[in-house]
């Protein structure tokens, strides 16, 4: 596939929906599931159309629930291409969520995906490079960089931790926790 560049804009996809009864959880408030399939198919539908393929979720990062969702406000999905690699996408989301009555809108969550664009056999295949026109476009693509950065430091560090633990000398780490110990 010959190399082209897309503008961040021209994969920008905003989904809005109304929250329903039949999407409350016990607590009277939207169920967190129903929140997650909607990033997962606004994610979809940017990354898509930004490679024109098929494309997965690989990873989603950061999807902390800020403030919850009501039954009867509209929550709109704006989803944004921020990064790209050879075959990989990083879709940037922001949730928020509108109360028509009291005429108020709140952030509910901003998270990423990472999404894989797949050839008709189910490889990995080429997307196009992403075309970065301002200050902000550009720190958010360095962004997703320093973010790989740490999380292979990070697991570099959590692979070293678990190596090293020994569960007796460490016993005392578990004293203030809610746990029992029954050896």
């Amino acid at each position: 596939m010959e190399e082209n560049y897309r503008e961040v804009s021209y994969s920008q996809t905003i989904v809005s929906e109304l929250m329903i009864p039949a999407y409350a959880n016990f607590g009277g408030k939207i169920h967190g599931g129903i929140l997650l399939s909607l990033m997962d198919k606004v994610a979809y539908a940017c990354a898509s159309k930004h490679a024109s393929n098929y494309c997965v979720t690989v990873s989603v990062e950061n999807v902390d629930f800020i403030a919850p969702v009501e039954v009867g406000e509209m929550v709109t999905l704006t989803a944004i291409i921020i990064y790209v690699g050879k075959s990989s996408m990083v879709v940037r989301i922001n949730v928020v969520a509108e109360n028509f009555l009291a005429g108020t809108f709140k952030t509910t969550n901003t998270s990423y995906f990472t999404m894989v664009a797949k050839n008709n056999a189910g490889k990995p295949t080429q997307v196009p490079g992403l075309i970065l026109k301002n200050k902000e476009e550009i720190k958010r693509f360095l962004e997703v960089i320093k973010r790989k950065q740490l999380k292979t430091t990070y697991k570099k560090e959590l692979q070293n931790a678990r190596l090293s633990l020994l569960v007796i000398p460490e016993e005392k780490l578990l004293e203030k926790e809610r746990c029992q110990l029954i050896l």
